[in-house]
């Protein structure tokens, strides 16, 4: 039988031990003032005030009331994606085939909140045990008691623990109870970390649940899997935040032993609640889900806390995840065993060999194309997609290692493969990108997940790619043609305002997919463009949509994402926006674009999970025996999150392309968050690395699986290390070490090319290199990078301590591997601190760096 909700409010039962005359309550420390007081229907509260740089503030309205939910039946998790007016959604597409059971699974009556008796009332008893306040309630269905005090140590904190004893069999959920309720037309955020957020109400259902546009403008309880942090937060109109957080140990954990537990629930998460209000609230557990049904006599408990400030979201959320979930306990628990520069020498054996790299060529109107085999779904294809990923990170390790399968044979026929997947038979495609993949049964390029055409692609698969090896190949005169190509029709299909549909149909060519706004950084290949071409025009083009974007997308939070197959759920391109408008800001120096990214860069850390706390705990992967650090999510970002998204069933991904943008934030903000996130998801995720080619899983569910059906990620790999390892060694020397950044890869986040041109070192000039098998470190939590002055002939040794320990290693060369015709001079080894300064050091002498530091060492060669 279904229960249709109502509101009990019912009288206290005798209890001598509880106050009978006491008509108010408190708690206040320096910070906070919390006051209740007895209405005759019970504890309300009557106060909540919080203090600031500019004195006490008191949030509008308080509450305090509590709210149970109960069903006596199985709760219903059937999908009910009708609107208000009872008309049935139809979202979305039936080609999507990926996401369809993911919205189902999250539009269930349980998800839409409208399951189960809304049992409301305010509590009739109260007592006070020392430093603790203790309320009671008798239901008709429970007894439940709550107790709160003040956390001793985070003065803003409130922590409270609810206990329910069930006098009915059933299934129960308790929520947290509504400390204040706020103005829906007036607030100035609301955020539940990965799912949504915004400063507004979004009456578009679609929009704001499966795209996070905004708050769902219905009671929606979302799930802890898709929430980087378990958090709901809202910054009032006053600008006083509420966030009302999980403790450790709530949650579900998505590995509980020997197999993925990624999809149980046991928390949920809501800016509104069940009565419709405006307030931050969480469930467990999850009515329906596990640990929710009781039989009469057993018991649940369910601890939480609130945060009260005067600071926005951001201080709020950095709260919960540095203090709250102890982000940097990952860093601490970490034992590497496989250094990412011996990843590093993995992968270039990878990739050279066409059997592992799955590496295939073709004729293609009399030219010879290559790429690699896809076997994920693409549209058309009958398992004959090829595709290449990351053309910087090609032309990178072909020039830092001259090896010769890649400079004679990869780079020839990858280039052949760029210039054919450009459409230049004129007409309104002419210049835009054909597809990301070229189907070599049909003989053709298509995108992936329909017949159309993204202006977004163009700058990807045009002017990324072809601008980052226009680095290494400055006098190309074709790909300095296909770009202007690829320019002027992003040019010619910008709008006036600045911006580009999200879609054109490939045969109708008309707009597609006009429900989207396209919240992606698309202008960035109009900068891409002014800085190989020089032509002013693109660079004035690349402002204008850069400012539509800041004010449609960054100012409101809204993104969208580059995965098809996902119908644009938003994904990495939110951190591609934030490393393409740091650029901007460093051609233009307008630091509104400066501001922007940082904003944007805050935003893309609610994609990075902050949950559960790693420990030391048995798992069991297959045949091997773990400990819970190894394969913890903690520091790893989503593909693409909330209610459409992979992480929703797959778990984040090991392609880590934030790493080494947010090393150069921290060392822009001094926000240490950054780093600890940088690292975090850098540093010792061996566990997900196949030992055989050194290529990391995609999905964290994989585990150490390999690149399953996608060889072509391994040159992401490549780029994302790199980009981390370059910004690391800016950072520790201050900027004394530096070498010059090329262009964003396209679609999996921010990362950067190198190796085109000379960097700084000290007051010395190198080029990168990179010597397969030339240098050995016998300490896995060390990592090198090398660099050739060839007019001065020194070698330079950078060796980095990416652990917070000291550490130390013995240092051996296989002198053989060395440049061919050149002999290496040990004898003349110098070493160097990270400021410059020199240390003593001699040959065979041990390695010993401090945590997180890094040392130089020079030898001439001949």
């Amino acid at each position: 039988m279904r229960l249709n909700p109502v509101i009990l409010l019912l009288f206290a039962f005798a209890n001598s031990s509880y106050a009978q005359l006491a008509p108010k309550a408190r708690l206040t420390n320096d910070v906070l003032r919390l006051n209740w007081e007895d209405t005759g229907k019970g504890y309300q509260i009557k106060q909540l005030s919080v203090k600031g740089q500019n004195g006490w503030h008191s949030l509008s309205g308080t509450l305090g009331q509590y709210t149970l939910l109960y069903s006596a039946d199985q709760p219903r998790m059937d999908s009910e994606t009708k609107d208000k007016n009872g008309k049935e959604i139809q979202f979305p597409e039936p080609e999507y085939r990926y996401i369809i059971p993911t919205w189902k699974a999250n539009t269930s009556a349980v998800s839409l909140n409208k399951e189960g008796l809304a049992i409301l009332f305010y509590p009739q008893q109260y007592k006070q045990v020392g430093n603790t306040l203790v309320f009671q309630q008798k239901t008709d269905v429970s007894t439940v008691k709550a107790i709160w005090k003040l956390d001793p140590v985070y003065k803003n904190d409130l922590c409270v623990s609810i206990h329910l004893t069930a006098d009915r069999d059933g299934y129960y959920s308790v929520a947290t109870p509504a400390l204040s309720t706020n103005d829906k037309k007036s607030f100035e955020w609301g955020c539940i970390p990965g799912v949504f957020q915004g400063s507004t109400i979004n009456n578009n259902f679609t929009d704001a649940y499966a795209y996070g546009h905004g708050i769902p403008d219905r009671p929606v309880v979302v799930r802890e899997r898709t929430a980087a942090a378990l958090t709901a937060m809202l910054t009032n109109r006053d600008r006083i935040t509420l966030a009302v957080t999980a403790e450790p140990g709530t949650a579900r954990h998505p590995w509980e032993y020997d197999k993925s537990t990624q999809s149980n629930w046991l928390l949920g998460l809501s800016l509104i609640n069940r009565q419709e209000q405006l307030s931050p609230t969480l469930y467990h557990p999850v009515l329906g889900q596990n640990k929710s049904y009781l039989k009469k006599g057993e018991s649940l408990s369910f601890d939480f806390r609130y945060t009260i400030n005067t600071s926005n979201w951001y201080q709020a959320y950095q709260h919960v995840v540095n203090d709250v979930y102890r982000f940097d306990e990952l860093l601490h628990l970490k034992q590497t065993k496989l250094s990412l520069s011996d990843r590093m020498e993995q992968l270039l054996d990878y990739v050279k060999k066409d059997n592992t790299s799955r590496w295939r060529t073709f004729d293609y109107h009399g030219r010879t194309i290559g790429a690699q085999e896809y076997l994920g779904g693409v549209y058309g294809s009958e398992k004959d997609a090829v595709k290449n990923a990351d053309y910087g990170a090609m032309w990178m390790l072909a020039n830092i290692t001259q090896d010769p399968i890649l400079v004679q044979k990869r780079l020839k026929d990858a280039l052949n493969f760029k210039l054919a997947q450009q459409n230049t038979a004129g007409g309104f495609f002419h210049g835009a990108a054909a597809g990301q993949y070229y189907l070599y049964n049909s003989k053709r390029f298509t995108e992936e997940w329909g017949p159309y055409t993204e202006p977004i692609a163009t700058t990807y698969y045009m002017l990324l790619d072809m601008g980052n090896v226009s680095l290494f190949e400055p006098d190309n005169q074709q790909l300095k043609s296909g770009m202007r190509m690829a320019a002027d029709w992003l040019l010619t299909k910008m709008k006036p305002e600045g911006y580009w549909e999200v879609a054109y149909h490939n045969d109708t060519q008309k707009p597609m997919f006009e429900d989207l706004k396209d919240y992606r950084p698309t202008f960035y290949g109009l900068l891409v463009a002014y800085q190989t071409l020089r032509d002013r025009k693109y660079l004035e083009a690349a402002v204008k949509a850069a400012d539509w974007y800041i004010k449609n997308a960054v100012d409101k939070g809204y993104f969208l994402g580059v995965c098809g197959d996902a119908r644009f759920a938003p994904d990495f391109a939110t951190g591609q926006s934030a490393q393409a408008l740091l650029d901007l800001f460093e051609i233009t120096k307008d630091v509104r674009y400066k501001q922007a990214a940082i904003k944007t860069a805050q935003f893309y850390t609610t994609s990075i999970y902050s949950h559960p706390i790693p420990n030391k705990e048995s798992r069991k992967v297959g045949p091997r025996q773990l400990q819970d650090w190894q394969i913890s999510q903690v520091g790893l970002s989503f593909e693409h999150g909330g209610i459409l998204g992979s992480a929703n069933n797959s778990g984040p991904i090991m392609l880590a392309s934030h790493a080494g943008m947010f090393v150069r934030l921290f060392q822009l903000t001094k926000d240490s968050l950054y780093l600890k996130m940088a690292r975090t998801a850098a540093l010792s995720k061996d566990a997900f690395v196949d030992p055989v080619t050194g290529v990391a899983s995609y999905y964290w569910s994989a585990m150490n699986k390999g690149a399953g059906p996608f060889p072509h990620h391994a040159w992401w790999q490549v780029g994302w290390i790199t980009d981390y390892l370059m910004a690391e060694l800016s950072l520790r020397s201050q900027g004394r070490i530096d070498f010059p950044s090329g262009f964003l890869t396209p679609k999996v986040g921010p990362h950067k090319t190198f190796g085109f041109r000379q960097g700084k070192i000290f007051d010395k000039q190198g080029d990168l290199a990179l010597m397969e098998k030339l240098v050995s470190l016998s300490n896995p939590n060390m990592d090198y990078v090398c660099a050739l002055n060839k007019q001065a002939k020194v070698f330079y040794l950078f060796v980095l301590n990416n652990d917070d320990e000291i550490q130390e290693s013995a240092l051996q060369f296989n002198m053989s591997r060395f440049i061919p015709g050149h002999s290496l001079d040990l004898k003349t080894a110098k070493c160097f601190s990270e400021s410059g300064s020199k240390l003593p050091f001699s040959t065979g002498d041990p390695i010993k760096i401090a945590p997180y530091g890094l040392q130089v060492y020079a030898f001439t060669y001949k």
